[in-house]
């Protein structure tokens, strides 16, 4: 039997954090407003800008929790 296939299966639950990157910018009631801006920028722009950074910064934390050797 092959150790590689024992080490491929199985579902982790660091996977639930994409569903919170999903949620967060896949439901435009929650931010579309123009206040508070900040810098002079709406609240519309500058919320999914951000999730942009968090997403990326999320994502790199899940692959290196997730990886294995």
């Amino acid at each position: 039997m092959n150790d590689t296939q024992g080490k491929r299966g199985g579902w982790r639950w660091w996977y639930l954090l994409f569903l919170v990157q999903f949620v967060a910018v896949l439901w435009p009631p929650f931010y579309n407003r123009a206040e508070p801006s900040w810098a002079g920028i709406p609240f519309f722009y500058w919320y999914q800008m951000l999730w942009v950074i968090i997403s990326a910064i999320s994502t790199a934390f899940i692959y290196f929790v997730t990886e294995r050797d």
